[in-house]
This record gives C-alpha cells, sequence and structure tokens, in this order.
C-alpha cells in the first residue's frame, strides 16, 4: 500500500521564499507587466497540496513581507494574499478533481480577483489610471500552472535516500 508523501513544512517555506524572490526580482519598467504572480502561484499550489498546514497564516507573513520588500502601504498585500489563500481554501475539495486545464481556468480566476482587489486598493491609496494589462499575471499564471503543477508532482514522487 502506497503511503502518501508529505511534504516538510522547510520545504514549503522555502519554495515561499523563492517565489517572493522571483516576486520582487528587477526587471526592465515595460516587462514588469509580464511577471507571473509568483507568490501567488506557490502560495495556491500549497493551500491545495496541504491545506491543513498551508493557509492564510502564510498569506499574511509572506504578504507583510512583500509589503515591506516592495514599500507598498503596509496590510495590502498582506490583505491579498491573505484572501487567495481563503479563496483556495474554499475551492479545495472540488479542485483537487479537476483536470489541469479546468485547474488553470480556476487558477485564473482566482489570481484575476486578487488582481482585481488590488487594483482596487492602488486606487484608493492615490492615483492609478487603470488598464485591463493588470490581468496578464494571471494568464500567465494560469499558462504556467499545468507545468507548476506537474514539476512539484513529479519532485514530490522521487524516491528518498534513506
Amino acid at each position: 500500500m502506497a503511503v502518501p508523501v508529505r511534504t516538510s513544512l522547510f520545504w514549503v517555506w522555502l519554495s515561499l521564499l523563492l517565489a517572493l524572490c522571483l516576486q520582487v526580482m528587477p526587471m526592465a519598467e515595460g516587462w514588469q507587466v509580464w511577471r507571473p504572480d509568483w507568490l501567488g502561484l506557490m502560495l495556491i499550489y500549497w493551500c491545495m497540496q496541504q491545506p491543513e498546514r498551508v493557509g492564510v497564516f502564510h498569506g499574511f507573513v509572506f504578504g507583510l513581507l512583500l509589503d515591506l520588500i516592495e514599500g507598498a502601504p503596509l496590510g495590502q498585500n498582506a490583505l491579498i494574499l491573505s484572501l487567495l489563500a481563503f479563496l483556495g481554501a474554499l475551492v479545495y475539495p472540488r479542485f483537487r478533481t479537476y483536470s489541469l486545464i479546468q485547474q488553470a481556468v480556476l487558477i485564473l480566476v482566482l489570481l484575476g480577483l486578487s488582481q482585481l482587489v488590488e487594483q482596487w486598493l492602488r486606487t484608493l491609496f492615490g492615483p492609478f489610471s487603470m488598464h485591463l494589462s493588470f490581468l496578464i499575471p494571471s494568464l500567465i499564471g494560469a499558462a504556467l500552472w499545468p507545468w507548476l503543477a506537474t514539476l512539484f508532482k513529479a519532485l514530490g514522487r522521487r524516491p528518498a535516500n534513506d
């Protein structure tokens, strides 16, 4: 009988820290709109893989770190990532039964909602012109989801060297 593989929290935190680094990596001015929401993708992945261990707390902590690094109003990204983790926990029971394409569509909706809330908060905190280009990271994240999920599933099935 196969025993389910449980990833230690060390690997969860390490992958979320790597996603945080990818999220704040400097890019040229015109290319920033093409950056996928790495932290949101990783948070959703771990909320779906280990919902009893990863959740809103992780979204809040990494959101605060992202606020501090980016210089955003304190709590803006914490609210967005906490909301994303909550929505991930809300759709968790159905999410695991979906095919990768259906999961990618749901990822598009979840990331799109978080991007919409982010744009709404930006309009509250100052002058900001809204374009539909804020949805591009959600589209890229949805396109990356099947490869990301397959990669992590393959890494999780590696035989352990005892």
